[in-house]
């Protein structure tokens, strides 16, 4: 099985995992690793046109872990991980996707400078 696609954390993404408890953080982890081989939107879903959620179900609570695309590098396919949250309602909040949003616009103006 080949995989999809590499993660690349950003700060805010790696510092929500990494003060998770262990168990859950192995558990964010291990639902990361799986969706870059399997296409499983309960994985990793499209939220709008730019932004991704990876989602991990763990002790009755959601994680999310908000992404999106950046496929201008040739050699590989990269998801970047913007920030996460414990979500507390059913609905994704949207100030959390337009926060995604704002992130992506950065990192790319970043990118090309």
């Amino acid at each position: 099985m080949k995989e999809r696609f590499n993660v690349e954390f950003l700060e805010e993404a790696e510092s929500f995992i990494n003060n998770l408890e262990e168990k859950t953080r192995e558990k964010v982890y291990y639902n990361i690793k799986k969706s870059q081989f399997i296409n499983d939107r309960e994985l990793f879903k499209k939220l709008n046109e730019n932004i991704w959620e990876f989602r991990t179900q763990f002790n009755s609570k959601a994680y999310r872990l908000f992404s999106f695309w950046d496929s201008t590098i040739e050699q590989k396919t990269l998801v970047v991980a913007t920030h996460g949250i414990l979500k507390k309602i059913q609905k994704t909040p949207k100030k959390e996707i337009e926060k995604a949003e704002e992130i992506r616009k950065h990192y790319f103006i970043n990118k090309n400078k």
